[in-house]
């Protein structure tokens, strides 16, 4: 039975992590296409919107204007909006809004 625990143990925790693949984008490398104008986790210096702490639908609802070109093109955001979906957007902006200010 000893022998058993492992082998359940890593099957459980295989088909877990095989899941979280099938089921949704890797939410911390998305975000991270983000931190060059919005920081680490959303915490941006001085002079760049700071995302972190943004509840949610905020968020979604900015990049679904962005990417639809309700706001202004004066950014690069109209660009990169459009190359997530919408499954991608909802899964960054709850990483972010999940991050504390």
């Amino acid at each position: 039975m000893k022998k058993i625990i492992p082998w359940l143990l890593y099957f459980g925790i295989a088909t877990n992590l095989q899941a979280q693949a099938q089921t949704g984008p890797d939410v911390r490398s998305l975000a991270a296409s983000c931190a060059a104008c919005h920081g680490t986790n959303g915490h941006a210096q001085a002079g760049m919107v700071a995302l972190a702490g943004v509840p949610q639908q905020v968020i979604v609802q900015k990049m679904q204007d962005y990417k639809a070109g309700r706001v202004s093109a004066a950014t690069v955001m109209h660009q990169l909006a459009k190359g997530y979906n919408d499954d991608e957007i909802n899964a960054i902006a709850a990483y972010f809004a999940a991050q504390k200010k």
